[in-house]
């Protein structure tokens, strides 16, 4: 079974409205990619797709953001980029994602160019609502893991904070995926103590259900300031999800337009944790799951984005980042699905 914890993946985002933010996404990649090992030809490939998102985003939307982190499969390190922008749109996608697509108003070669550069490459865009983009560049060593599910996840803190407060984890195999989130109390490095802290202990024991797993993390969590936390344990055999949850965590099923709620209890991890109660939920095919912090607003809804549920799990939690982010408190969004390929 392999695991993901935020704390090794960290996302860092940068704003991007001029030539400085292009070359500033190009560093920062460049940066992660020698953090992780990547060989030279997968650090080049990750600098250009970089650079192309970021230069459409000033050519054609005039603002965004590059979202960055390391990612992990198996063996192999490798860079997730997410672009994000609330411009205009794509107005003819399948013309403009063409190498050589040079007609004013379209990505042009960029968008090609990053297609087919990357080893994963997804795409959401909407008439007057923006873009977002989604690439993955792996090493070319090691070998790749074999998980159950596909994951997006946005982890970032509240505007002015360098450390993050919410932490979220993920431990999955062939069959069998349980996930986490936790906002820890506050802000800064005493709020990512507590919610790092929940993260380790199911990934430490990720076989444990929901609500015994609660329970551990509960007594880990008294030396902290506590937090609100989220766990969910996915068996495709079974074709069911249990769930648990204290406090502001937000747990939803979307199977196609049908929306489900998971139900969490009041309450702090690690202080006033009075009751912990597991919820089952069927889980089909098609079905994605999602886990929000409160640093995201509530009133979102995927079937305000026609098509978007049957999209990457990254670029899903980058419309509802881009759209619903409050913006005064560390947000998380972690989206999974059965894995497609």
């Amino acid at each position: 079974m392999e695991t993901f914890l935020s704390a090794a993946q960290r996302q860092v985002a940068i704003q991007v409205s001029d030539a400085s933010g292009v070359g500033a996404a190009r560093r920062l990649v460049a940066d992660f990619s020698r953090q992780a090992n990547l060989d030279e030809t997968a650090a080049g490939s990750a600098a250009l797709v970089a650079t192309e998102a970021a230069s459409n985003i000033v050519k054609h939307a005039g603002k965004g953001e590059i979202l960055v982190r390391p990612v992990y499969s198996g063996t192999t390190a490798g860079i997730e980029i997410l672009a994000i922008d609330t411009g205009p749109g794509i107005a003819n996608l399948a013309h403009s994602i063409e190498d050589g697509a040079t007609t004013a108003g379209s990505y042009g070669i960029g968008l090609g160019a990053m297609r087919r550069t990357a080893d994963a490459f997804d795409i959401y865009t909407a008439r007057d609502q923006g873009t977002v983009i989604a690439m993955t560049i792996y090493g070319r060593s090691g070998t790749r893991g074999n998980c159950a599910v596909q994951l997006g996840a946005v982890c970032l803190p509240m505007p002015g904070e360098t450390i993050c407060g919410d932490a979220w984890a993920l431990a999955a195999g062939p069959t069998q995926a349980t996930l986490l989130v936790a906002d820890g109390l506050g802000h800064g490095p005493l709020a990512a103590e507590a919610s790092e802290m929940a993260a380790g202990i199911m990934a430490a024991n990720p076989a444990l259900p929901p609500g015994p797993a609660m329970q551990d993390i509960h007594l880990a969590l008294r030396a902290t300031r506590g937090a609100a936390v989220a766990v969910a344990q996915l068996d495709l055999l079974a074709n069911r999800v249990d769930f648990a949850g204290i406090g502001n965590i937000m747990a939803s099923i979307y199977d196609k337009e049908i929306r489900r709620q998971m139900v969490s209890h009041n309450g702090i991890v690690g202080s006033n944790m009075h009751r912990v109660q597991e919820f089952s939920q069927d889980w089909l095919p098609d079905s994605v799951l999602l886990l929000c912090s409160d640093g995201l607003g509530t009133r979102w809804d995927l079937n305000q984005y026609p098509g978007l549920v049957r999209h990457h799990p990254s670029v899903v939690a980058g419309i509802l980042y881009r759209d619903f982010v409050r913006g005064r408190d560390d947000v998380s969004v972690l989206v999974i699905r059965e894995r497609q390929d």
